[in-house]
């Protein structure tokens, strides 16, 4: 899988939020906040099937996409690339994600745990 963009992530949101979904469906999420036509929600939809970041399938001969990776994972990887930029070593508190308007207090749990099991850099003591 790729590495989601900034407005992916966003689509990926409205795909956490409401499941699967048709195109007409998710424009209806994504349209207020990111002001997308529905040709361009379809095309950026179809390009983040071939990322691998969403799922395809026909129901009823009708187009219904689904994101392909939970949110725990893809945002693990959204924070271990800020962990890399930052150079952290150090452990990330689920305290920092108690705010989140998209994670549950199981999902956090499930962040940290996810975040913390990370290989510690030489030099560095595991717990």
């Amino acid at each position: 899988m790729t590495e989601p963009s900034d407005l992916e992530l966003e689509v990926l949101k409205a795909f956490w939020r409401g499941g699967a979904m048709s195109a007409r469906e998710a424009q209806g999420l994504i349209e207020p906040e990111l002001g997308w036509s529905a040709s361009t929600t379809r095309t950026v939809l179809e390009r983040m099937v071939a990322k691998g970041l969403l799922t395809r399938r026909s129901v009823h001969g009708l187009a219904v996409y689904e994101a392909r990776t939970g949110k725990v994972d893809v945002i693990g990887g959204v924070l271990n690339r800020l962990r890399g930029l930052l150079e952290i070593d150090g452990r990330l508190p689920a305290s920092a994600f108690a705010g989140s308007q998209i994670l549950s207090d199981s999902e956090i749990q499930e962040l940290e745990a996810l975040l913390n099991k990370a290989k510690p850099s030489s030099g560095q003591e595991t717990s």
